[in-house]
């Protein structure tokens, strides 16, 4: 009697496990858009209601790669009532991470054979060189074209602040500054709404900057959040005339402890945040003189005369609701920004040219805003319309009567 063998495809196994999963997946999800539908039109399909909100008109494919394989979702198509899909849309955040992946590992200068075995094991799909140039291409335009769009509506709150790369230059290493600008729209949510190579933060650079701003429609600035840079302060007053300047009071305090001894440093700093916890401008004027007749006694002239010469401009932001000073009065939400940059940039050193580096900070940018912010809201901006009101009638309550 011989012995039978069984004998195994794997190959085949492999494949029809696949097909397994991929068609499990599939299904999965267009059972998902289908209940996303049903909700969004407020009635399941036939289904008579009073309360219907819209109505179903059958659907279009739609390819969608996974990492068990490409699967075609039927989107719903409906009348009435626009249809969007969370499942879409955490495939847009993925998308934007691929595009900054490739642009990092291409910056970082990792051989196209590499990055083929990179897509291929995290995506079980290998990628030709023709296919990741054209990657490339498509991202940069991507981010060129979301770098560049039309700004609509106003931006009173608007931080600045630039953040200094390297780059080769003819065989040397030098720095590279990407001036970055987030605007806090009219509903007080966060926008980034520029970021544009500004080589060594000068003057120039600096106005040049802003006048881009103001062509791609940036209007109704009110108030500029910014460290002290003179570049800045003399091109804020040419292209926005009708703006303030609000110096960061961490980089003012940073400022301060320059001229501070380490072992009096704690004592300084509780004596500076004293004057910003005041509850006008007039009280914090007079709190500084007190402050800085203090550091005198200390011995810290040199101190003294820093918060004397300096401080008007860290207080701007009391013309403004006090409901918003602990936003306005910092520039961290722009140095978080940077933070982040810093830290995704690290690891790729030099750039080969200021136009990459600006390219993957862009990606960086788009990355964050649309998956961190959101249409989250930064703050009320109810109470600067309160303001406004209440401006308006003391001015009127001031003019002599007719």
């Amino acid at each position: 009697m011989s012995d039978n063998i069984i004998q195994l495809n794997q190959e085949l196994i492999h494949n029809e496990l696949k097909d397994l999963v991929r068609n499990s997946v599939e299904e999965t999800l267009n059972a998902l858009l289908d209940h996303e539908a049903d909700e969004l039109v407020n009635a399941e399909k036939y289904e008579r209601s009073g309360e219907r909100k819209g109505y179903r008109s059958g659907h279009y494919n739609r390819n969608f790669q996974t990492t068990a394989g490409e699967v075609k979702l039927k989107m719903p198509k409906l009348k009435g009532i626009p249809f969007e899909t969370a499942i879409i849309e955490r495939y847009r955040r993925r998308e934007c991470s691929v595009e900054e992946a490739l642009i990092e590992m291409y910056l970082a200068g990792v051989s196209v054979r590499r990055v083929e075995d990179i897509t291929e094991a995290l995506w079980e799909t290998k990628v030709s060189p023709g296919a990741i140039s054209n990657l490339n291409k498509k991202a940069y335009e991507h981010i060129e074209a979301w770098r560049s769009h039309k700004l609509t509506g106003s931006y009173p709150y608007v931080f600045v602040d630039g953040v200094y790369l390297k780059r080769s230059w003819s065989g040397e290493i030098q720095n590279v500054s990407i001036l970055v600008a987030i605007g806090v729209n009219e509903d007080g949510c966060r926008e980034i709404i520029g970021a544009a190579e500004g080589m060594k933060e000068d003057r120039e650079s600096w106005r040049t900057f802003f006048v881009w701003l103001k062509e791609r429609g940036l209007a109704g600035v009110r108030l500029i959040i910014g460290d002290k840079c003179l570049g800045m302060l003399e091109s804020i007053p040419e292209v926005f005339p009708d703006a303030k300047y609000q110096r960061c009071t961490v980089h003012f305090y940073r400022n301060i402890f320059s001229a501070t001894p380490r072992n009096k440093m704690k004592e300084v700093s509780m004596l500076l945040k004293a004057i910003h916890a005041q509850e006008c401008k007039t009280s914090a004027k007079e709190k500084t003189k007190q402050v800085a007749d203090k550091l005198r006694e200390m011995k810290l002239s040199s101190a003294a005369k820093k918060i004397e010469d300096g401080i008007e401009e860290t207080l701007t932001y009391m013309d403004f609701p006090s409901q918003h000073w602990t936003r306005i009065r910092t520039n961290n939400t722009i140095e978080r920004l940077n933070w982040e940059i810093k830290r995704r940039t690290r690891a790729i050193g030099a750039f080969p040219d200021g136009q990459s580096a600006l390219m993957l900070v862009c990606a960086r940018l788009r990355h964050v805003a649309g998956t961190q912010w959101g249409t989250k809201r930064y703050m009320n901006m109810e109470h600067l319309k309160e303001l406004d009101i209440q401006n308006q009638s003391d001015i009127i309550a001031c003019l002599p009567a007719a």
